[in-house]
Parts: C-alpha cells; structure tokens; sequence
C-alpha cells in the first residue's frame, strides 16, 4: 500500500478560501495544465472528507469525477448517498491500515485527513502545486500541529502558472 497526498495550494498556503471555496483554483488554471491524469491513472483509492466532497457535489455530474477508483468521504452524516462515493466513519489510519494488497491512496483536500496519516507515519508522497494566488486567509493545508517528518525532494515541475514539488519519504 502506498498513500499519496496530491493537492494544489496558494502561495501562502492555503487549499480553499475561507468558505471552503476552490474559484481561485478554477480561475488560475485546470488539470488539462498538469500531470493530474498521469496521477490519478496510478490510483486505486481515493479518500477525502465531507467538505471536500461538499465541492464535488457541486459539479454537473459528481460520478464522473473518479469514475476509476473507489471513492470514499470520511464523514458523520449518514445522510451521503451519491453514486460512486462510500461514506465511512472512523479513524481514517485505520481506514487505510485495512486495505488490502498492493493499493495506491489518494489523499484528496485537506488537512482532517491528512494530518491523522501524518501523525501515524502512514503518507509515502506528497506532490505539492503552488498556484501563483494570495488570499490572506483560508483554509490551510497543514494544521501546524502535524509531527516532525522529513521528505526528499523527488521533482520539480512546471505547468504554465503551477509550481509542482513531489516529495517521497525519507
């Protein structure tokens, strides 16, 4: 099992707007300017949290988004039934402690699901893209109370406006 972390942040650091909002992302550039598809052809899982899965609803056709990996939402709310999304509850290290085999885990948004995997040891890649975005305030990708971990540079890339960085573990 590998799990990877691979999200786009502004310049100071932020995933989403205060309001969880993602247009500063759209207005910067798409994922037809990245490795976006590269990436996700390795994956077989992807997880995210009820907030970010809030912004997928909001797309014309949700299913569509990770038609080839199952998908799921860590969330509370027993009331998640969209096609192709499988709520869980939970821990979210054991969660990914209990897939089996050799699976590839997206990490998608933020940092309730990041920062338990951090803390357990458990994330073996981080790709990072900086969009060239100040918004002052938001939501932070980092809680800044994850423990110390150290990661080796792998890469950097350009893609028009975007900045990618991939990190693998020390």
């Amino acid at each position: 099992m590998s799990v990877f972390f691979y999200g786009c942040v502004t310049l100071d650091g932020y995933l989403a707007d205060k309001n969880h909002g993602l247009d500063w992302l759209h207005e910067t550039g798409g994922a037809g300017e990245t490795g976006y598809e590269d990436f996700y052809r390795q994956m077989d899982i992807t997880i995210m949290g009820r907030r970010t899965f809030r912004e997928i609803e909001k797309l014309e056709n949700p299913e569509t988004v990770y038609p080839t990996t199952v998908n799921y939402v860590v969330t509370h709310d027993k009331t998640l039934d969209r096609k192709g999304f499988l709520p869980v509850r939970g821990d979210v290290a054991e969660l990914v402690r209990g897939f089996p085999g050799e699976k590839n885990i997206w990490i998608i948004g933020g940092n309730t699901i990041l920062a338990p995997l951090l803390e357990a040891d458990l994330v073996d890649s981080m790709t990072v893209q900086i969009a060239p975005v100040l918004l002052g305030e938001g939501i932070p990708l980092f809680t800044q109370g994850e423990p110390l971990r150290r990661f080796r540079l792998e890469e950097v890339r350009r893609y028009g406006q975007f900045a990618e960085l991939v990190y693998g573990r020390k």
